[in-house]
């Protein structure tokens, strides 16, 4: 996924309210800019980093600019939980993910299990695929990429209903996209929700599959990369 405009680099000064951040332009101007972000984005707001914005073109949208990425001195990490599904769908209709090749039909968005959406449904002549993705911007000290950054009851949702689409005959994928590139092996985050790593231990037992992929970030564009390694036990 290529960015449509330029984006515009600045300094971060602080995240809060979950959805805005203030940064600093290289003028010294001082903006607030969306966070499209609910997470607790540990790991990824401290002050002074360089960041990317971009800008939407719209004067009357009350927040014009959108922060898109952080560099924390060693790789840039993508924050915009809404271009994992992006990068997916563009990654299976171009064959670039092994494990989901052969599905001619991709449709994002689609009604399922109780009030919900799924983010990707893949469809051949002889099963659907419903594939979650989730998006991994969390490295915490011992090197390794972790999942979720906070409690995540909608998480834990989303993993009980993919089980319910395996007992249904439907094949269910579990997908994390890594969007920085400054770790390991990639787990889920039990010393933060464990009930989300119990329930995704239950899922895979339950026949959900595990997939992991890092996507390389800059500034020109995000794109998915190569698959990582993943432990849950």
């Amino acid at each position: 996924m290529k960015f449509n405009t330029q984006l515009q680099e600045a300094k971060l000064i602080k995240r809060y309210k979950r959805f805005l951040t203030d940064i600093e332009l290289p003028s010294g101007e001082i903006l607030t800019v969306l966070c499209p972000n609910t997470g607790s984005m540990k790991s990824c707001i401290t002050p002074g980093w360089e960041v990317m914005i971009s800008d939407s073109q719209n004067p009357e949208r009350k927040y014009r600019y959108t922060w898109e990425m952080v560099h924390n001195e060693k790789c840039w990490i993508g924050i915009n939980t809404g271009i994992p599904n992006r990068i997916c769908e563009e990654a299976i209709a171009n064959d670039l993910i092994p494990e989901l090749t052969d599905y001619p039909e991709i449709k994002r968005e689609v009604k399922y299990g109780e009030n919900s959406r799924i983010d990707l449904l893949l469809k051949n002549e002889n099963r659907l695929c419903y594939i979650e993705i989730k998006n991994v911007t969390l490295v915490e000290d011992d090197g390794n990429y972790y999942f979720p950054d906070a409690v995540t009851t909608r998480g834990r949702k989303h993993l009980y209903e993919l089980m319910e689409m395996v007992k249904q005959g439907h094949r269910a994928v579990m997908l994390y996209v890594i969007q920085r590139s400054d770790g390991k092996i990639f787990k889920p985050a039990k010393h933060i929700d464990p009930d989300y790593t119990e329930a995704l231990k239950e899922a895979h037992k339950n026949g959900v599959e595990i997939l992991a992929y890092r996507a390389e970030v800059s500034p020109q564009e995000i794109r998915i990369a190569e698959p990582v390694k993943w432990e849950i036990d």
